[in-house]
C-alpha cells in the first residue's frame, strides 16, 4: 500500500469532536464511558481534547460501547458519501504504535450496508479487540499478501495470499503477523 500524506491532525482533532458528541448525545459522563469501554479516564479526556492519537485497540473499544464498527465512526469524521471514490481521495487512517494502515476504500453510508478496507499489518503487529462493535457483525477478509492469523471468538485461523475467512463477530478478536511478514488484506463488513 502506497503512503498517502494525511493531515493527522487535522484527523485527530475531527475524531476528538465526534468521540465527544457520541458520549454527550448519550448522556455518559466520562466515568461512565470508562466503565463501558475498559479505557482510563484520564486518556478518554486527552482523546476527547485531541491531546494524544487514538490508537486502533482502544478506538475498538470505544466503538464497541458505542457500538458502532470502527469504519462507521471514521465516516462520521470523514467526508460525505460519493459514489465513486478514487484510490486518491480514500481516507487511510495510521496507527504506527502497532503498525496498522487503514484504507476506506468503501466508506459507511446512510443507504448502503456494507463497507470495505484495505488493511496493512507491518511484520510482528497485533491487534485485539475485546468485543465486537455491533454481535453479529459480517466479515469477510482476503488475504492478499504476506500471512495473517485471525482469531475469531478463540479459535485461530492461518491465513495465505488469497484465504477468504467469512465469520460472524460474537466475542473478542485477534490479528497477528509473524516477525517475518507483513500482511495485506481486504475486509468487507455487513
Amino acid at each position: 500500500m502506497e503512503n498517502i500524506s494525511i493531515d493527522t491532525g487535522s484527523m485527530d482533532q475531527r475524531i476528538a469532536r465526534r468521540l465527544k458528541g457520541l458520549r454527550v448525545e448519550r448522556e455518559w459522563s466520562l466515568d461512565e464511558l470508562a466503565r463501558r469501554s475498559m479505557v482510563s479516564r484520564a486518556t478518554l479526556s486527552r482523546l476527547e481534547n485531541a491531546e494524544v492519537s487514538p490508537t486502533a485497540q482502544v478506538l475498538g473499544k470505544l466503538c464497541s460501547a458505542y457500538g458502532l464498527t470502527m469504519s462507521r465512526l471514521m465516516h462520521m469524521v470523514e467526508d460525505e458519501f460519493a459514489p465513486l471514490i478514487r484510490r486518491d481521495a480514500q481516507a487511510v487512517w495510521i496507527d504506527p504504535s502497532v503498525g496498522f494502515r487503514r484504507r476506506s476504500v468503501s466508506p459507511p453510508a446512510q443507504t448502503l450496508a456494507g463497507e470495505m478496507l484495505e488493511c496493512e499489518l507491518d511484520p510482528g503487529a497485533r491487534i485485539s479487540y475485546d468485543n465486537p462493535p455491533r454481535p453479529g457483525l459480517e466479515h469477510y477478509l482476503l488475504l492478499i499478501d504476506g500471512q495473517l492469523e485471525v482469531s475469531v471468538d478463540g479459535q485461530a485461523h492461518a491465513l495465505n495470499p488469497g484465504d477468504c475467512l467469512r465469520y460472524q463477530l460474537f466475542g473478542p478478536s485477534t490479528f497477528a503477523t509473524s516477525e517475518h511478514s507483513g500482511a495485506r488484506y481486504v475486509l468487507f463488513m455487513l
